[in-house]
């Protein structure tokens, strides 16, 4: 009851913070970067118009200047994003940074020189509209700029800035020292979800009282997909550090650990331009939205094609285990997947039983539960192909860890130090571990270390072109048949 209390009480918060919000924070970068793409394109067709009016020119066809106006706003934009100048905590800071406006302004500038004479396009532009274009965008961008802060700053006085995404937990000394612009400069608002670990004065008493927290703490971030944990803690405390992280690390998100108050009072902090750097990364989340959406996306679109190519082999499959022996031609079973969240998984039914309790035999070689069709369909892994159902709904991808028993993950969890970390991207039809002969039953502890080995090189060195070279992979590995049985 108290877990849910807390979370209950969180999730008000939250609801009151939401209500009063006048800038959704996860969209300001977006408007800002929007805002200074419009500044520039409405620059660059202004100069030409008001250059050629002004020496009693013929108004020139805007097209063109259109599109000088749209290449530099990306050029801009790219580069003032690598600095970190949509930033939130850049964003609300009251000095408006005239000097790195003006220099990446002008090397944009530059820039479209050189492509213009590289290109031969400069006869198509007035030198005169060129240079009013650079002015009127120079003063549009800082001036707006100035405008952007004073609107920010409103809001975050008016605690009308906070971010869902975001928990802060830590030691309650540390917490309450923390002023509203130590807010806004570790996170970009005024208002975030806290919990508070407030054990007694001895190790004992911390472990006891902090457990019980920061069980609350995952509840509540799986409850509600947050982003990242920030932890305020004194950097002596080492132990509860290591505690904290210890039980967080299955959370699939960023985690960092704020300066505490004598890093804070040594470092200066709030006079550095650099001052988030001081924040240390302790995790890190596994995939960033970009690249979960460029998985996604491949995950519905190869899914998608494979489903309608495999349907004739799915169909003959399914009459075959059913003239075979009886029962359900789907076999189900609880998996954790992404988060630790339980989902239902499907395959071709292969044995004559259904285990899915407290306790899963694995499948052994000429195993007897095994039946005549169901070894033929194992060995060549048509058994999971159901599984891509699974894929287009979203519980798993094509590729990643491959997903146990919920009996055997928690025996392996209990294990394995390492292995929570396996639940940081969503499981996978096929995985790097299965390409590299980790694949079948796992009947000693070197066997699971070893998958677990593999399953956390390919979260730490996830890419595209990864996943592609996995699925190619996992054809040759499947014509192989090792350790299919």
């Amino acid at each position: 009851m108290a877990m849910q209390s807390d979370i209950d009480d969180a999730a008000r918060r939250s609801g009151r913070a939401h209500a009063a919000t006048v800038f959704s924070v996860d969209a300001v970068p977006y408007f800002l970067a929007m805002s200074d793409a419009l500044i520039i394109l409405t620059a660059s067709a202004v100069g030409g118009l008001g250059y050629h009016l002004a020496i009693s020119s013929p108004i020139p066809d805007i097209m063109p200047y259109c599109a000088l106006g749209l290449f530099a706003s990306f050029i801009y934009i790219l580069r003032m994003s690598g600095v970190g100048h949509y930033e939130l905590s850049e964003s609300v800071r009251p000095r408006v940074e005239i000097g790195s406006i003006l220099l990446c302004w002008m090397s944009t500038g530059l820039l479209l020189a050189f492509f213009a004479f590289l290109l031969k396009t400069g006869d198509d532009y007035s030198r005169g509209a060129f240079v009013l274009f650079y002015l009127l965008a120079s003063i549009g961008l800082l001036g707006v700029r100035k405008g952007v802060k004073v609107v920010l700053g409103a809001a975050v006085t008016r605690r009308s800035l906070s971010r869902q995404d975001l928990l802060l937990i830590g030691d309650e000394a540390e917490i309450t020292t923390l002023e509203p612009q130590d807010m806004l400069t570790f996170f970009g608002a005024a208002d975030v979800n806290r919990f508070v670990l407030n054990g007694g004065s001895g190790a004992f008493a911390w472990s006891d009282a902090d457990e019980r927290v920061i069980e609350r703490v995952i509840s509540y971030v799986r409850a509600h997909d947050c982003r990242e944990i920030a932890i305020a803690m004194p950097w002596g405390q080492t132990e509860r550090i290591e505690l904290v992280r210890d039980r967080i690390k299955a959370l699939p998100i960023a985690a960092r650990l704020l300066p505490d108050r004598r890093v804070r009072a040594l470092s200066n902090y709030t006079s550095s331009a650099r001052q988030r750097v001081l924040a240390i990364e302790i995790q890190r989340a596994p995939l960033s939205a970009a690249e979960r959406f460029a998985k996604r996306t491949t995950d519905l679109v190869v899914g998608s094609a494979a489903l309608v190519a495999l349907l004739p082999v799915l169909a003959l499959t399914a009459v075959a285990i059913k003239l075979d022996s009886p029962g359900p031609v789907i076999f189900s079973q609880r998996r954790k997947g992404f988060n630790g969240r339980e989902f239902v998984m499907w395959k071709f039914r292969t044995m004559t039983v259904q285990e899915d309790g407290a306790v899963v035999s694995q499948a052994t070689r000429n195993d007897p539960r095994v039946t005549a069709i169901g070894r033929l369909l194992r060995s060549a892994s048509i058994d999971e192909l159901p599984q891509i159902i699974n894929v287009l709904s979203g519980d798993m991808s094509l590729i990643g860890p491959r997903p146990h028993a919920i009996a055997h993950d928690d025996y392996f969890q209990n294990l394995l130090g390492d292995y929570a970390f396996r639940h940081h991207v969503k499981p996978g039809l096929t995985g790097w571990a299965q390409c590299n002969g980790s694949r079948g039953a796992t009947p000693s502890v070197e066997d699971i270390a070893e998958r677990v080995k593999l399953d956390l090189w390919y979260i730490n060195n996830w890419s595209l072109w990864l996943d592609i070279h996995i699925l190619i992979k996992t054809v040759f590995e499947v014509a192989r048949r090792r350790n299919a049985y």
